[in-house]
């Protein structure tokens, strides 16, 4: 990834419309957020008329593949050639460029990454001694915090490895300097206050482009971009024109240098109705300026839960705030009990653990803030907790 990103552009913020899984690869592959395209809940799908960025390049005459972890539904949204299936089949992607270079046919090969996936078995733990990780301010410092964070370290280089082994059969061909490459890191980590939460941690995801001759190398990037904006991207790298229903915005101006700047605010939302282990409904909306983010917790009663609160790691938590313990006192508290608003100065507290939302002296930011949120809900259709509600209509039966 470092060389990857020596050779490319890397986006320093670059964020996702939902810290889940199945949500996060609809709102990929469809340039739309979630809501709309009816694919918010987990394990969820799109509604029938969605087209993907597979009808797109299909009809330009492009071939279009996803390998390795699937998690979106219908397959008539989403016709693609399917190979792999946790993580992609290097075989499957060789395949292609050599059927690519020999009959002058263009592609989308989409490598679909399992990885860093809890359980985290993958990789060489070794190589992060739990005595050694730095720990993020949200976890509390724990034998067993550190333990299973550097498990998710060691799967984190093993899907380092999986990139590098991809990018050597590409720049081993002859579509090295004809070919787009994105690489994304998907949502946060599944330790609290990241996936399942609307925070920055959650929401905000590792992004390297490299396109030769088109990008400059080594070069970094502060613009606001959202994964909306990925399937816009490509059809325009492919000179085509995009639907007028996207959600998203082509990156080319600031992949070429063109433009340093490309959205004004980026969005979120989490719906923990029927997700595993979650509470029965708890949605977030969510709104981020290039400094501060704004939360909305639909229903701040209700207790926060999912996988997370019934991991090991959190459990051990909770024996340590019965114990005394005050860290681990706050965070199982603030991770499970929410206020209806929250505001983050995300460039003084990128872990956005200082609620600003009652403080006078934001008052204008937090309106102005309330405001955005609320005509995207409104554009999106999406209803607070009516919608919640409806979750479960848009998961596919078993």
């Amino acid at each position: 990834l470092n060389q990857l990103a020596a050779e490319g552009l890397k986006f320093n913020r670059c964020f996702q419309a939902a810290p889940m899984c199945s949500p996060t690869r609809h709102c990929l592959y469809t340039g739309l957020y979630p809501v709309k395209s009816g694919a918010y809940p987990n394990h969820t799908m799109a509604y029938d008329w969605v087209k993907s960025i597979a009808h797109h390049l299909q009809t330009a005459g492009y071939s279009t593949h996803l390998s390795g972890k699937t998690h979106i539904n219908p397959k008539s949204v989403f016709p693609f050639k399917y190979s792999g299936k946790n993580n992609p089949d290097p075989d499957a992607f060789s395949a292609v460029l050599k059927q690519s270079a020999g009959a002058n046919e263009p592609f989308l090969f989409i490598a679909a990454s399992n990885e860093p996936h809890s359980p985290w078995t993958k990789g060489d733990a070794s190589q992060y001694p739990p005595q050694s990780v730095k720990l993020p301010p949200v976890l509390v410092d724990s034998f067993d915090t550190r333990e299973a964070f550097s498990r998710y370290l060691a799967e984190i280089t093993d899907f380092d490895s999986q990139v590098g082994e991809l990018v050597d059969l590409l720049d081993q061909s002859p579509l090295k300097d004809n070919t787009l490459v994105m690489v994304l890191s998907e949502q946060g980590n599944s330790f609290p206050f990241a996936k399942w939460t609307c925070y920055d941690a959650g929401l905000q995801s590792g992004c390297i482009v490299r396109w030769s001759g088109r990008v400059a190398a080594g070069s970094v990037c502060d613009a606001l971009i959202e994964y909306v904006d990925v399937v816009p991207t490509f059809l325009a790298a492919a000179g085509i024109a995009p639907p007028k229903n996207l959600d998203g915005l082509s990156l080319i101006p600031v992949l070429t240098g063109a433009a340093t700047s490309h959205k004004l605010h980026v969005f979120g939302l989490q719906t923990t109705r029927g997700i595993i282990k979650g509470s029965d409904f708890f949605g977030i909306r969510s709104v981020r300026d290039e400094r501060y983010r704004y939360i909305r917790n639909l229903t701040p009663d209700v207790v926060f839960r999912n996988v997370a609160t019934k991991a090991p790691t959190f459990v051990a938590w909770q024996r340590m705030a019965a114990e005394g313990d005050a860290q681990a006192k706050r965070l199982v508290h603030n991770y499970q009990h929410r206020p209806a608003e929250e505001l983050y100065d995300c460039e003084a507290d990128p872990w956005n653990q200082t609620n600003l939302a009652g403080r006078p002296e934001h008052a204008k930011r937090l309106a102005m803030l309330r405001t955005q949120l609320d005509a995207w809900m409104k554009e999106q259709g999406d209803e607070g907790q009516a919608t919640e509600l409806k979750a479960l209509e848009r998961m596919p039966p078993e």
